[in-house]
């Protein structure tokens, strides 16, 4: 059976993955039995749907342990999945620094959590920074706790290459995109363009030679999404349909928000990223939200992933 892997990474239904095995062994060793005996073959059809019984049950017991297992790992809005996205604003290379500050805080606080992280895009800055960037986080919570982040951070900093000490004010911008198993969205094959590419970088030997990387354009929307850190071309097909869908879904939302709200702080937590939300004063050792118009210290224990006061409070407040 394809799908016993899975079964069988699972610590719930491991075990009876490997007696669902044992049964397949006994059913191959009936069959060629009959084939070499047909003599036996009345006692062994007897045997065989025995054995089919036995395995029917243990593949229902198994679905049935991880459909309950996907019912808890899911947070109070459905998903257990988000994909975050962090792109360069005004500020230029600073601006690419920053970005890569803020991915490294999330994933940090992410991998904190236990939660899994796997980077799915990037583009980097001359410098080493992040152009722009995205990582799919998995985990409980995950959305639930996440879902302030979106919308327009601001640094306020001496660069390390600034010679009279001014202070160099730059921005980059989060998106907490929730990755839904049940959505709305209808995508028509018509309004996407898809383009392959060589994924770059170092790595395997594959690298550079096989178009993996996955490009797609929804034309109606002018939604652009990438994915380049899967192996295969199909599974960043499928990662990039992911991310595509979430936009749609982020979009559609905001919309409707705008559209029934005058009142902007009623969007918070929607897909809007043109608002500026926290400032990041590192001279003065300081982090402000501008909505909740609160401030928090020790600014570099926050950006290593400590940032469990910020989200506290903003969940506190909305």
């Amino acid at each position: 059976m394809e799908d016993l892997e899975k079964y069988l990474q699972n610590q719930k239904t491991s075990y009876l993955a490997e007696s669902y095995k044992k049964l397949e062994k006994e059913e191959k060793a009936t069959e060629e039995m009959i084939a070499g005996d047909n003599s036996l073959a009345d006692l062994a059809q007897t045997e065989l749907s025995e054995i089919k019984i036995q395995k029917d049950a243990l593949l229902k017991q198994m679905e049935e342990i991880l459909v309950e297992d996907e019912k808890e790992s899911l947070d109070e809005f459905g998903t257990n999945e988000v994909i975050l996205e962090v792109r360069a604003g005004a500020g230029g290379e600073e601006a690419s620094l920053f970005a890569e500050e803020l991915a490294h805080m999330y994933t940090r606080y992410a991998e904190n959590q236990g939660w899994s992280v796997a980077k799915i895009n990037e583009s980097l800055s001359p410098i080493g920074g992040y152009k722009e960037a995205s990582f799919e986080i998995r985990g409980r919570d995950v959305y639930k706790n996440l879902r302030f982040e979106t919308g327009v951070h601001r640094v306020q900093r001496v660069p390390a290459t600034e010679k009279i000490g001014r202070v160099h004010t730059s921005t980059a911008t989060i998106a907490v995109l929730p990755v839904r198993k049940k959505t709305n969205i209808v995508i028509n094959p018509a309004d996407i363009e898809i383009e392959t590419s060589r994924s770059g970088g170092a790595g395997g030997q594959n690298v550079n030679k096989v178009e993996t990387a996955v490009r797609i354009i929804h034309k109606p929307s002018g939604i652009d999404v990438r994915s380049t850190s899967q192996r295969s071309q199909l599974k960043n097909k499928e990662m990039a349909m992911s991310i595509l869908i979430a936009k749609l879904e982020a979009k559609k939302e905001e919309e409707e928000s705008s559209k029934y709200s005058a009142d902007r702080k009623s969007q918070i937590g929607t897909a809007d990223r043109s608002e500026k939300i926290r400032t990041y004063n590192i001279l003065q050792d300081r982090i402000t939200d501008h909505r909740i118009k609160q401030s928090w210290h020790n600014i570099e224990k926050i950006m290593e992933g400590g940032i469990e006061p910020i989200l506290e409070a903003m969940a506190n407040n909305f």
